[in-house]
């Protein structure tokens, strides 16, 4: 089965597992829940021909909006989640609506994610709309606690998302556990491109290692722009060897001024060896991703014309 990517707070604290944990549960239990968060995104694009366990083999893919409900919600979490989106009953019959399941989160993250960590049910949701061509993709976040807009947007670029706008959803605080398979499945189906296993793996961990990072370093922003630069680097320059994809990393964290810790260090080498894989063009990653390379640009970091030797030597 196709292997992949994608992240509740308050609330009742009766539902263990990632759609219901609190404020207050220890941040062990949080890592790598962006993962599932993506893994829904990733559902709603995924190929018919991939996703034949999805029941998405004949679509119509006539639509250009569509919605990815978790299958779990109930009649009123799932009317919060229309609310949080602006749409009323009737307006969905101008979206394409599927279903994320939780098998299929436990399918897609289970080599990241710890079973009992991803839970027992599929509440996130996710809207996907294509825009025009050159808009890039924006993301936004309602009720979702952990990952970040800009770390879905990341993930989603490299899975080969573009021009989309794409809002993560949940009917309270919660993780967004079947958000990043939603997107991705939806936007397969909207323009009939397939997207390999090993793109969405390499996505899939791209969401959970910049989860744990921001983690690690204790910003966010920062996690976001260090894999945004790194990228950058080792696609342009087509870096595949361990070594030089370190070097890549640990230049853009010191420029970013960054102490990365060496076991996230290892981590990152290993994510980035699988992005190194994908088809990217990158001149359209950094357009799609442009919130993001612009932050890197106002930060003094330009990456248009520079290699990982080069920048190196410019801050060694």
């Amino acid at each position: 089965m196709f292997l992949s990517v994608f992240p509740i707070y308050y609330r009742q604290p009766y539902e263990w597992g990632i759609e219901r944990l609190e404020v207050s549960m220890k941040h062990n239990y949080l890592k790598g829940i962006c993962g599932l968060l993506m893994m829904a995104l990733v559902i709603v694009s995924l190929p018919k021909t991939v996703m034949a366990d999805a029941e998405v083999k004949e679509e119509d893919t006539s639509y250009d909006r569509y919605i990815a409900f978790g299958e779990d919600l109930s009649k009123s979490e799932k009317q919060k989640v229309m609310d949080s989106f602006g749409i009323t009953k009737s307006d969905l019959k101008n979206y394409k609506t599927i279903k994320i399941t939780n098998k299929e989160e436990h399918e897609y993250l289970g080599d990241y994610i710890a079973s009992s960590v991803i839970g027992k049910r599929a509440l996130s949701s996710v809207m996907v709309v294509k825009t025009e061509k050159g808009s890039g993709v924006h993301v936004t976040t309602d009720n979702i606690s952990y990952c970040t807009s800009g770390m879905y947007t990341n993930a989603l670029v490299t899975a080969g998302l573009e021009d989309a706008e794409v809002k993560v959803t949940g009917p309270f605080k919660i993780s967004g556990t079947s958000a990043l398979v939603g997107a991705m499945k939806a936007y397969s189906v909207m323009t009939g491109k397939e997207i390999s296993e090993d793109t969405m793996d390499a996505a899939t961990n791209e969401l959970v290692a910049t989860a744990n990072l921001a983690e690690a370093v204790g910003d966010s922003d920062k996690a976001e722009q260090l894999i945004a630069a790194a990228k950058e680097k080792v696609l342009s320059q087509r870096l595949t060897k361990r070594e030089d994809i370190k070097k890549a990393i640990e230049s853009s964290a010191k420029e970013l001024g960054i102490e990365v810790p060496e076991d996230e260090v290892d981590k990152l080498v290993t994510m980035m060896q699988k992005v190194s894989k994908v088809d990217v063009n990158v001149d359209a990653l950094k357009k799609q991703a442009g919130e993001i390379y612009n932050k890197l640009k106002d930060a003094g970091i330009d990456l248009s014309n520079v290699d990982t030797k080069g920048l190196a030597q410019k801050i060694g």
